[in-house]
């Protein structure tokens, strides 16, 4: 298996199966793919997919917050093949390397793609509150399992080797990344108004040691800018862009 990461902006991650090698990922999150790749979807069971009850919790946990329940393997059937996966936002896209108790818990979406031997589950879920993030609250997944895996970060990209011990904050949109060795819990700070989160800021506290990958683009942040500039039209339900309306597209 070979990977190579294309572009800066919006990145595409190229992987070159040989034959009878396979990887997985969420279901539907392929760009485009060589003839000879066989794909199978599943609730449950697909590759390093847990199965059985605890599968089945999983599925549950993602259903509610919003991801997708299904997970696809692509394998290179007859002959080897290449897969490609392009990124949701602006941002940066990172190899990572599994290996037996030593999990990263991934911002919702960051999990691109990875070795059959990769396990993905819901590490952490938490509502905040109808105005936050869409009413997902926050949303992380564990990678876990072996083997080589890929990851999605928005913007730019600081990695920060906490000391043990050492207390970081983090706004919950910046975070894109931890080694499950660093403690994680939220906190608010109260009495800070703020549109989106109301009467409190919440904030995601770090303590090391351990590993933190911090990205620069907060997509609440991203949604709140672009939302000015978004026209709905009431009577239909359909949205279109301020530039749209202006070209008479």
């Amino acid at each position: 298996m070979e990977s190579q990461v294309i572009g800066t902006t919006l990145p595409l991650l190229e992987i070159k199966l040989a034959q009878g090698e396979s990887l997985v990922s969420e279901a539907g999150e392929a760009a485009w793919f060589d003839h000879n790749i066989d794909i199978r979807t599943a609730a449950t069971g697909v590759g390093g997919a847990r199965s059985g009850l605890r599968g089945a919790l999983d599925v549950a946990k993602r259903a509610v917050g919003g991801s997708s329940i299904f997970m696809s393997e692509y394998t290179a059937a007859d002959g080897p093949g290449m897969i490609s996966f392009g990124t949701k936002v602006p941002g940066e896209i990172l190899p990572m390397h599994a290996e037996p108790g030593k999990a990263h818990l991934v911002h919702s979406y960051g999990f691109i793609a990875g070795e059959t031997t990769t396990e993905l589950s819901v590490g952490f879920q938490k509502k905040l509150g109808a105005g936050v993030f869409g009413g997902a609250g926050v949303i992380l997944q564990k990678v876990g399992g072996s083997g080589e895996w890929w990851c999605e970060m928005s913007g730019v990209v600081k990695e920060i080797d906490l000391q043990p011990g050492y207390h970081l904050r983090v706004h919950p949109g910046h975070l894109g990344m931890f080694e499950e060795s660093v403690e994680f819990k939220l906190t608010m700070i109260k009495g800070v108004k703020n549109k989106i989160f109301g009467q409190g800021l919440f904030f995601a506290e770090l303590t090391g040691p351990g590993k933190v990958w911090l990205q620069s683009i907060s997509l609440a942040s991203l949604a709140g800018a672009i939302a000015p500039y978004i026209v709905t039209d009431e009577s239909s339900g359909n949205s279109s862009s301020f530039i749209e309306n202006i070209v008479g597209s």
